[in-house]
C-alpha cells in the first residue's frame, strides 16, 4: 500500500471477488447467468484480473496495482483479453469447426488475401520468438504485451473480415472456411 502496509494475499483475491461480482451485475451479466455460473465467471475474471495485471508488468519497475484499471474492459487488460477470446470462441461455436477440421485446414495451408488478414497472420508467426525472449530475460511482461497485441490485431481483423455471414434475421448464410473478407455488414 502507499502507507508501506502490506496486503494479505487473502484480502487481495477477496476484494477482487466483491469487486468482479460487481462488475458483472452491472453489465447485468447475473440476469443470463445462474447462481453457479455467476460464480465461476467472478471467480475466473477476478483470479484471471489478478494475475494479468501483475505479470503485464515489468517486474523490475514499480507500479500502482489499482483494481479500477484491471477491471477496466479496454486496453491491456484481462477483461479486454477475455473478452477477445470470448469472440473467438463464439465464432468456432457459431461455425460448428472442430478440432479434426482445423487439423485438415493445417495440412491444406491458409490462403490470406485481405490485409487483416494478413497482419493477423504474420503477427501470429511471431508467438514462438516472443517465447523465447521470454525464457532469454525473464520478463513475462512481453508475452502480455503480445497478447494484447494479438487481441488488438484480431479485433481489426474481425471487423474487416466476416467468417460466419448472417442473414438480417440472424440466421447464418454462409461460414467462411478460408476465411475470405467480406465487406458487407450483416
Amino acid at each position: 500500500t502507499r502507507s508501506g502496509d502490506t496486503v494479505r494475499l487473502v484480502e487481495l483475491l477477496d476484494e477482487g471477488l466483491k469487486r468482479s461480482r460487481q462488475k458483472l451485475v452491472d453489465k447485468e451479466r447475473d440476469k443470463a447467468l445462474n447462481e453457479a455460473e455467476l460464480l465461476a465467471a467472478e471467480t475466473n475474471l477476478a483470479y484471471g484480473c489478478i494475475k494479468y495485471a501483475d505479470l503485464s508488468h515489468n517486474r523490475v519497475a514499480d507500479y500502482i496495482f489499482s483494481f479500477d484499471k484491471m477491471l477496466e474492459d479496454k486496453g491491456n487488460t484481462a477483461c479486454y483479453m477475455l473478452y477477445a477470446y470470448t469472440r473467438i470462441r463464439s465464432i468456432a461455436r457459431t461455425a460448428q469447426v472442430t478440432e479434426e477440421q482445423l487439423k485438415e485446414a493445417r495440412k491444406d495451408g491458409l490462403k490470406l488475401d485481405h490485409e487483416k488478414e494478413v497482419k493477423l497472420g504474420k503477427l501470429l508467426l511471431r508467438f514462438s520468438e516472443v517465447v523465447a525472449k521470454m525464457a532469454d530475460d525473464l520478463l513475462l511482461h512481453s508475452l502480455c504485451e503480445f497478447m494484447y497485441e494479438v487481441a488488438n490485431t484480431f479485433t481489426e481483423f474481425y471487423e474487416n473480415c466476416y467468417c460466419v455471414e448472417k442473414n438480417k434475421a440472424g440466421e447464418i448464410v454462409k461460414v467462411n472456411n478460408q476465411t475470405r473478407c467480406s465487406t458487407l455488414h450483416q
